[in-house]
C-alpha cells in the first residue's frame, strides 16, 4: 500500500493550494481518508476526514469554511482544496486511510509521506 501526497509549496497569505493524495494497493472505496498536519515544533493534528462514499465530511474548527476535502474513487485520489491560507496553516500535511470514519490519528491504518505547505505573511 502506498499513499502519495503532493501539491504542497510556498504561498502567500490569502492564497490557495490544492493537495492530492493518490493511493495504490488499497481498496480505496472501502476507506475513509483523512488529512492531518504537523506544524513546526508541534504535534500532529487532525484537519479533515471524508467517508468512503464521500457523503460525509468533518473538519477541524481552524479550517472550516476555508478547506474542502473531496475524493475521486475512480481515480483512487483524495484532494484537499485550501483557500484563504494563513501563516498558521504552515505545516507538513499528511494523508491517511482508515477503515473507520474517525478524527483520531491512531485509528488510521496507512499514512502518506507528507507534503510541506508554507504560508508567508
Amino acid at each position: 500500500v502506498q499513499l502519495q501526497a503532493s501539491g504542497g509549496g510556498l504561498v502567500q497569505a490569502g492564497g490557495s493550494l490544492r493537495l492530492s493524495c493518490a493511493n495504490s494497493g488499497l481498496t480505496f472505496s472501502h476507506y475513509a481518508m483523512g488529512w492531518f498536519r504537523q506544524p513546526p515544533g508541534k504535534e500532529r493534528e487532525f484537519v479533515t476526514v471524508i467517508s468512503p462514499s464521500g457523503t460525509n465530511t468533518n473538519y477541524a474548527d481552524s479550517v472550516k469554511g476555508r478547506f474542502t476535502v473531496s475524493r475521486g474513487n475512480a481515480k483512487n485520489t483524495v484532494y484537499l482544496q485550501m483557500n484563504s491560507l494563513k501563516p498558521e496553516d504552515t505545516a507538513v500535511y499528511f494523508c491517511a486511510a482508515a477503515l473507520s470514519y474517525t478524527t483520531f490519528g491512531r485509528q488510521y491504518d496507512y499514512w502518506g509521506q507528507g507534503t510541506q505547505v508554507t504560508v508567508s505573511s
